[in-house]
């Protein structure tokens, strides 16, 4: 998966250690609802089951 280095750098926090990249890759692939940013940045979210909350890339 191809990514950028501000994703890269959020990844690295502790509070986002538990986000698994398989639920990445389905928010990716699944979106339920998706948003262009101000700053060009693409917004998606999706239920992840496992978590119990919906994951926002």
């Amino acid at each position: 998966m191809k990514t950028t280095k501000y994703f890269d750098y959020m990844r690295q926090r502790p509070d986002r250690a538990i986000i698994q990249v398989e639920w990445i890759s389905r928010v990716i692939e699944q979106a339920e609802r998706t948003e262009l940013q101000s700053d060009g940045r693409i917004r998606k979210w999706a239920w992840i089951p496992e978590a119990g909350k919906h994951l926002s890339e």
